[in-house]
């Protein structure tokens, strides 16, 4: 008879529990894995797979008992350092869908919206196209890939049991945010600064022939030139989606070597 003691099940469950409360954490708020069509179950079940594959090379474990005061502030400090990792995510793909919302607003597709269960608000289809995009590139270039081996690496980096967080990695990964609407805008520039010129033609147009009726023009207008320039856009999406996925990697493993410094 298999006889199996408190201090073995303690082993056990230490060994995987506390690695797969942060893996839990990083893919509830990924936008990969996190999506609202995905299964809570699947999200679970992926993230104890992982957590079973990465536990023989993971560092010891701290001597800590699971239910304990200690346990919880382990706990609580790899749920943050699982949320921080998946943000910098969330910021990589929210640059995208920022350039759409300016080049759809410039284009005058402002009104073409839809419910997006994913972020619970209503968001531009030319944001939702363009999303879709980035997430295929994502996983053609295996950002995935690269993703889950810096968030195994983490654990080298910062692991289990690690005495305190620094501060400081936060308020960078909050100031990182910019990056949404610089890096969003950036590659909006060239459709909002030509669709911008077209509107001030118009908008002369309109003072020296008050005749001419611009409402009837202007929307086609913009809608034919901005489409013909996101066809332009679209050749060169490519190379600065890969620059934006190199500059979140490096970013998010500055981030888990900044938590580790203590301040």
């Amino acid at each position: 008879m298999v006889e199996v003691t408190f201090a073995q099940l303690q082993g056990w469950l230490v060994a995987f529990f506390w690695p797969f409360v942060r893996i839990t954490a990083f893919m509830a708020v990924s936008p990969l894995w996190g999506h609202s069509s995905v299964p809570n179950r699947v999200k679970v079940g992926l993230a104890a797979l992982v957590c079973v594959a990465v536990a023989p090379f993971l560092p010891p474990m701290p001597d800590v008992a699971l239910m304990s005061w200690t346990s919880i502030g382990i706990i609580i400090e790899q749920i943050l350092i699982g949320l921080a990792i998946g943000l910098v995510m969330h910021i990589i793909f929210a640059v995208v869908q920022a350039s759409g919302e300016f080049i759809g607003l410039q284009m005058g597709l402002a009104f073409a919206s839809f419910y997006d269960a994913a972020s619970g608000t209503n968001i531009m289809v030319l944001s939702r196209i363009l999303y879709m995009v980035t997430l295929l590139m994502f996983l053609a270039l295996n950002g995935h890939l690269m993703v889950l081996e810096t968030l195994v690496m983490s654990f080298q980096t910062l692991p289990i049991g690690v005495d305190t967080l620094n501060a400081n990695a936060f308020e960078l990964l909050a100031r990182y945010a910019g990056t949404i609407f610089a890096s969003g805008m950036l590659l909006a520039l060239p459709l909002v600064g030509s669709l911008l010129i077209i509107n001030f033609a118009l908008g002369i147009l309109n003072r020296s022939a008050p005749q001419l009726t611009v409402f009837n023009i202007g929307f086609p207008t913009s809608l034919t030139v901005g489409l013909t320039l996101m066809m332009v856009l679209m050749t060169d999406l490519g190379r600065f989606l890969e620059r934006l996925f190199h500059q979140g990697l490096n970013f998010m493993q500055g981030l888990i070597e900044l938590m580790a410094q203590v301040s």
